[in-house]
């Protein structure tokens, strides 16, 4: 006998299944009734207005804290965002949960409809179904949801390279195939909180076709407690140094750089935070990650605002509206190009005066770039 299941009750079993507690009331076991109006708590639904990320279970302190307390600075960027389009990020990571009830209604995907046969592409070694890149690590689920908690109207679109499995040129090779993708169909940004400390010539051939089409790459600067500067210490992506990279190095609420991130004042282009971050995970929790990958993600939340409210802008002026605006900060002298930390609200009023001066230009919706790309062949390796 075949099971029918609507949306509300695989979640329902979904979270039963992964866990009977919340992360709040760790140790107490829910009944069935209370496990069920958590779950369907409007919190945990899809964001209603503006604001609402500022007061999730599955925001972070760099939302929510105030400014001179390490966050982005993001309430006032929220008020004043009007966004013209939508905006689209490719996530290359370890995939995303589609049912998570922070990230469900973002997910984008080039062909037909959102949904759980249907939610992403996943180019990892040995993948058996390419269109669902289920998270089975929790870092990609993460990561989106961080994204997700800047910019709440942000279209996700998940691309899997990741297999714990796979050797470190296959994961490469995996890259290399998800940036591919992501360059052909035309998104706008992409976000890429991983890498390595080799360089690839055809890694870079695709970031250079990304530069000529406009298209931003956000990436880690990594957490090898390195000055990527040094070409011994380099790590790639970030180290490419292209116009259309922004590399972002993580700090903590005092300001200070992690000791576990990389640095590097003519690599390393702005600072986002970084320590204990809260974020969606899979099977509809939350949970703390630390590095320059959750970092990371909050700059491509806030280059995501600024296309959007802004279509007109390039990539090359997104990063320099994001790294002129960055709060500067004495601990990051000699760490960061900018001495900076991400400031949403600096940069959207830059944003706003730049449109101004162009008569409402940069305003303007432009035609989309995005195109279906080929769906891509995936071998099952026995």
């Amino acid at each position: 006998m075949k099971l029918k299941l609507n949306l509300k009750s695989f979640l329902l079993i979904s979270t039963l299944v992964a866990s009977s507690t919340f992360a709040q009331d760790s140790g107490k076991k829910l009944t069935l009734d209370q496990l069920r109006a958590r779950v369907f708590k409007k919190e945990y639904q899809s964001t209603t207005t503006k604001t609402d990320v500022l007061h999730s279970r599955f925001s972070s302190w760099g939302v929510k804290n105030s400014f001179d307390k390490g966050s982005i600075n993001l309430p006032g960027a929220l008020k004043k965002l009007q966004a013209k389009q939508d905006v689209v990020v490719a996530v290359i990571d370890t995939g995303i949960d589609p049912t998570h009830p922070f990230l469900k209604d973002n997910l984008y995907v080039p062909k037909g409809q959102a949904g759980l046969s249907n939610f992403g592409l996943d180019f990892s070694k040995g993948a058996k179904n390419v269109k669902t890149p289920y998270d089975k690590n929790r870092h990609g689920t993460h990561v989106s949801g961080i994204i997700k908690s800047v910019f709440p109207n942000v279209k996700i679109l998940p691309l899997k390279y990741y297999n714990r499995n796979a050797s470190g040129k296959d994961n490469l090779n995996s890259t290399i195939k998800a940036l591919r993708y992501a360059v052909d169909l035309g998104v706008d940004i992409i976000n890429y909180s991983g890498g390595g400390p080799e360089p690839d010539l055809e890694e870079l051939e695709i970031l250079k076709k990304a530069e000529r089409k406009g298209i931003i790459v956000v990436a880690a600067a990594g957490n090898e407690q390195e000055n990527i500067d040094n070409s011994k210490s380099a790590y790639y992506p970030a180290s490419y140094k292209l116009s259309n990279i922004i590399t972002v190095t993580a700090h903590n609420q005092s300001m200070q750089i992690l000791n576990s991130s990389n640095w590097g004042v003519e690599t390393v282009d702005v600072s986002a935070p970084g320590y204990k971050i809260n974020s969606a995970i899979p099977t509809q929790r939350n949970g703390l990650l630390t590095g320059t990958s959750q970092a990371t993600a909050f700059v491509s939340g806030v280059a995501a605002m600024l296309k959007a409210g802004y279509p007109g802008l390039t990539a090359k002026q997104i990063k320099k509206i994001i790294s002129i605006t960055a709060k500067k900060e004495i601990t990051f002298n000699g760490k960061v190009k900018s001495s900076g930390r991400l400031d949403a609200t600096a940069a959207i009023d830059l944003a706003t005066k730049l449109n101004d001066k162009t008569n409402g230009q940069l305003a303007k919706t432009r035609a989309s770039r995005r195109d279906v790309a080929n769906t891509p062949k995936v071998i099952i390796r026995k």
